[in-house]
């Protein structure tokens, strides 16, 4: 009971929080919190066109998210994965503008398994070797390579190999055969839903029912005892970053191949930073990374309607994503500090009780 309470009762009690306060900031300015998270709510869920959008938005963020979690459930904290979905949209990109003459379907899984191992390779190969053999905290060095990931992206469609003709620094179009099918007509949903749904029952049981996922997590609760056992602790650090940027980079992948169809400037989203969040809020938990993604994609698509509908800035969005992120790192500070009473009350009462012990040692002799 415990267990559940800590996974989803202190992100609802942050969330809840946020909206809270999200609510007096709203009133404070002169607006109506009712018609702000009304028009909140139908901008996000009001019509199967704005659900299709809002499960559209949700694909990359939860994807990203499954990997940084998986990254946490090691001890690990991946901060780079925007580089690692640059990376992975690269080379979607770079498959999906060649090797044509491949049947569709085959063309498709080339182009998303080449996003997941170019995302894997550059999340998991220097931060990884890094971290197992000189001890460099992989905070920095994934930071350093997602910032390398981005600033590549960059270069390859304003002066590199795939920059398309014309004026506009951007990619050519990848082959209409690896395009992902839409589900719904006039909307961003594609059959990339079934891929996402499809990690996260991976993920899940990987992590549930494997010696893999066992393995994982003992790395992360204490590297030194699961050296001990016998875990290659080396081998599941740079397994962990891996499999955290390759899933980053098949987030990346989909969106080439379902939304964007060219890698340019307006490609990304911050989707990177976004998923930290995401997985923040549902304490690395496959399952609570779905609720949590479904959250924060309603909050985008959601604010771009209250501007329309209500006049307020969107930017409200941006507000209560803060405030979130500041009443789950509350929580974990709170924990810290309880933690460390306890830790002293325990030592106080073991000095107590030698004194104790002593004083009636001296009485009785």
């Amino acid at each position: 009971m415990k267990s559940w309470f800590a996974a989803l009762g202190i992100p609802l009690i942050a969330s809840t929080l946020a909206i809270i306060i999200g609510a007096v900031i709203v009133g404070m300015i002169g607006y109506n919190p009712a018609t702000v998270y009304g028009s909140l709510f139908v901008g996000a869920f009001g019509n199967h066109v704005n659900i299709s959008n809002t499960l559209a938005e949700a694909i990359p963020l939860l994807l990203i998210a499954l990997g940084i979690s998986l990254a946490f459930k090691a001890g690990f904290f991946n901060i780079g994965a925007q580089g690692q979905y640059w990376i992975g949209a690269i080379a979607a990109t770079v498959l999906g503008t060649h090797l044509t003459s491949l049947p569709g379907w085959l063309h498709i899984l080339v182009c998303l398994a080449g996003a997941m191992i170019a995302g894997g390779l550059w999340g998991g190969i220097i931060p990884g070797l890094a971290k197992t053999f000189r001890g460099v905290n992989e905070v920095v060095t994934t930071m350093m390579m997602g910032y390398i990931g981005t600033l590549l992206a960059r270069f390859m469609i304003e002066d590199g190999p795939l920059r398309a003709e014309g004026t506009i620094p951007q990619s050519r179009v990848v082959d209409e055969s690896v395009m992902l099918h839409t589900l719904v007509p006039k909307t961003q949903l594609t059959s990339g839903l079934f891929i996402v749904i499809a990690a996260v029952v991976l993920v899940w049981i990987i992590m549930k029912y494997t010696s893999f996922g066992y393995q994982i997590r003992a790395v992360g609760l204490n590297n030194h005892a699961s050296r001990y056992a016998g875990i290659n602790v080396a081998l599941f650090t740079i397994l962990s970053l891996a499999l955290s940027g390759a899933f980053a980079g098949l987030a990346g992948g989909i969106q080439i191949l379902a939304i964007d169809h060219r890698l340019s400037y307006s490609f990304s989203l911050q989707y990177g930073f976004t998923a930290i969040v995401v997985a923040l809020l549902a304490g690395g938990n496959p399952l609570g990374c779905v609720a949590s993604a479904l959250f924060f994609s309603a909050l985008h698509t959601g604010s771009q309607y209250i501007q329309m509908d209500s006049g307020v800035p969107s930017s409200l969005a941006d507000v209560l994503t803060g405030m979130i992120i500041f009443f789950v790192a509350a929580e974990r500070i709170f924990n810290l500090v309880m933690d460390g009473v306890r830790r002293y009350r325990k030592r106080h009462s073991t000095f107590a009780s030698v004194v104790n012990g002593g004083d009636k040692v001296e009485r009785f002799t």
